[in-house]
């Protein structure tokens, strides 16, 4: 999975494994329709807490899924923080929560801010 984060957009661009295991499709949202940004250092933690969901789920490991009210996204990897954001219009589809290696870099921008070194 990769995160691409453009002037207009942010982008959860998932392989094609993932989307078929995971039942997911990649995940564009428009930043003015993104709040709630915060990384988490342990998303496998808040995914496991979360309660039923469907896809890809290795606990402990890798999750690739979506909550059954479909109102939740995950794609996290033990060991690699995630971003995590609400979003708007986006159907049922309320949070997104996703590991990469950028996340704080990415809360940052998305934010506002610019990324600290």
């Amino acid at each position: 999975m990769r995160v691409h984060l453009s002037e207009d957009e942010i982008e959860v661009r998932l392989a094609k494994a993932e989307k078929a295991l995971g039942l997911l499709r990649n995940i564009k949202v428009a930043r003015s329709d993104v709040s709630d940004v915060e990384v988490l250092d342990d998303p496998l933690r808040e995914v496991m807490r979360s309660g039923l969901k469907v896809g890809l789920r290795l606990p402990w490991l890798y999750y690739v899924c979506r909550s059954i009210r479909l109102d939740q996204a995950w794609a996290v990897r033990r060991g690699v923080p995630a971003l995590s954001f609400a979003v708007r219009n986006q159907g049922a589809l309320e949070h997104v929560t996703v590991s990469t290696n950028d996340a704080r870099e990415l809360a940052q921008r998305l934010e506002g801010r610019p990324a600290r070194g």
